[in-house]
């Protein structure tokens, strides 16, 4: 059936939202998002590279990959130097996402949680800020009133979880549930006082759900325990999670097309690559220090002069080059660069796991993966074992695994799917769609919309 516009349109963004727990033979039962997809389309939602909250949320709003963004995860070098590294606030966005072109052109707009949105930017309407947000105290609403109005209606605004990597999980899930519920207050509270033609949330309590609980309730986690207290955690959260959604659906009608977003799944984590450490096993590494217990490379004085390589950890592995003529240090002559980037590339690929089977690494360049490459990429993108393992930065480990992780307790690691539903009124019936890509929501919002799609948006309009 052909799409008429939409006078409205409620996104509902779940951080890390995982397919299997909506639509597989392992789905829970969800009766409001799950009718929400039989009566439109649904369908996975193929993340960002890489795949975590920053950068995939702007790429998924902006419709540009993270090479064009020049940003590829929370932390990012800042120059050339050795130690210079920015956080990506709203500040590194450039490009205007959907809420921007939608106030350039006279719709009035809410934005509620969306990750990267502080330092808060003025738009047509109304702008509560994510997770990136310093605390309570910051100004993280735009217009600068709305935040006395909106602590005034629902009391203290919870930006995030605190301690999210914890041994205290009852206290963990008593937080994740208490942020789930703020946040869906705080969308109510503004979607009946405020007038919108775009509503956009972003719950961020399903992403630290997973990294708390994955373990206790996946019998295919290594350090699954069928007897533990936490068995149906994930499942009682998706299903109050549920419930919430059921009322913001509430509110409207057919006039407006309404859409359930992720920006990443979720899968259980086997363990880490201690990354730095093999490197330093592969003589490309060399530290001045003693170690004689696990620190941070961060922490570590590395000699510039006998180094070709460092990385960075996180749920992937960056690798950068110490480059003459780029960095202050550089060993790698510049001729030598691409075959040096090869070799690694292989090396990386060719490593096995604790016991001796094939990791199944990727090492990727970024302007294989990317429209452009801005600002300063990491030389190498590696996804260890498929996105099972995460990298870990810190050196001073027996081995190059282990299955502790260096930043606190962590069960999950980011996977490359997540989620999308769509019901844009016209009777799809439940229909699945295949290969969609995250940069496809921003065009399909504005077309939903009648608001012209920019040419230079990468992805596609859903129809």
């Amino acid at each position: 059936m052909p799409r008429q516009q939409a006078e409205r349109v409620l996104v509902i963004g779940l951080d890390c939202a995982t397919p299997q727990f909506l639509f597989g033979p392992e789905r829970f039962d969800l009766p409001n998002l799950q009718a929400l997809a039989q009566a439109g389309a649904w369908g996975l939602l193929e993340s960002s590279h890489p795949p975590i909250t920053v950068p995939a949320w702007a790429s998924m709003m902006s419709s540009k990959d993270p090479g064009t963004l020049g940003f590829y995860g929370f932390r990012n070098r800042a120059d050339y130097s050795y130690d210079a590294m920015t956080t990506a606030t709203a500040s590194a966005i450039r490009e205007k996402r959907v809420w921007d072109i939608l106030s350039r052109h006279g719709k009035k707009v809410a934005v509620l949680g969306v990750p990267q949105t502080y330092p808060v930017k003025p738009v047509n309407g109304w702008v509560v800020a994510g997770f990136l947000a310093p605390g309570a105290d910051a100004d993280y609403a735009y217009p600068k009133p709305l935040k006395r109005e909106l602590e005034e209606a629902i009391g203290e605004y919870i930006i995030d979880v605190k301690g999210f990597r914890t041994e205290d999980k009852e206290g963990l899930l008593t937080r994740i549930h208490a942020l789930m519920e703020n946040r869906f207050d705080a969308a109510r509270y503004l979607m009946k006082t405020k007038p919108w033609d775009f509503f956009m949330m972003v719950e961020m309590g399903v992403d630290r759900l997973h990294h708390g609980f994955w373990k206790f309730g996946d019998p295919a986690h290594p350090k699954f325990d069928p007897g533990n207290p936490f068995r149906h955690a994930i499942h009682d959260y998706y299903q109050a999670l549920d419930k919430r959604v059921g009322e913001l659906l509430s509110l409207v009608g057919d006039e407006t097309a309404v859409l359930v977003v992720s920006d990443h799944g979720a899968k259980a984590m086997v363990g880490g690559v201690c990354v730095n450490q093999w490197l330093m096993n592969e003589g490309l590494l060399t530290l001045t220090d003693a170690l004689d217990a696990p620190k941070r490379i961060e922490d570590c004085t590395i000699d510039w002069t006998r180094t070709k390589a460092w990385a960075s950890g996180g749920y992937y592995g960056r690798i950068f080059l110490n480059v003459e003529g780029r960095e202050p240090q550089g060993t790698i002559p510049a001729a030598e660069y691409e075959v040096f980037r090869d070799e690694l590339a292989a090396r990386i690929e060719a490593m096995a796991d604790h016991e001796g089977r094939p990791l199944g690494n990727k090492a990727i360049k970024p302007e294989t993966l990317y429209k452009q490459v801005n600002r300063i990429a990491p030389d190498l993108i590696v996804y260890f074992g498929d996105l099972n393992w995460r990298s870990v930065g810190s050196v001073g480990f027996d081995g190059i695994y282990t299955f502790e992780n260096d930043t606190g307790p962590d069960d999950a690691n980011h996977d490359y799917h997540g989620i999308f539903i769509m019901d844009d009124r016209t009777g799809r019936g439940g229909e699945e769609r295949a290969g969609l890509q995250l940069m496809d929501i921003a065009p399909t919002v504005l077309d939903l919309l009648g608001v012209p799609v920019p040419d230079d948006m990468q992805g596609t309009v859903i129809q």
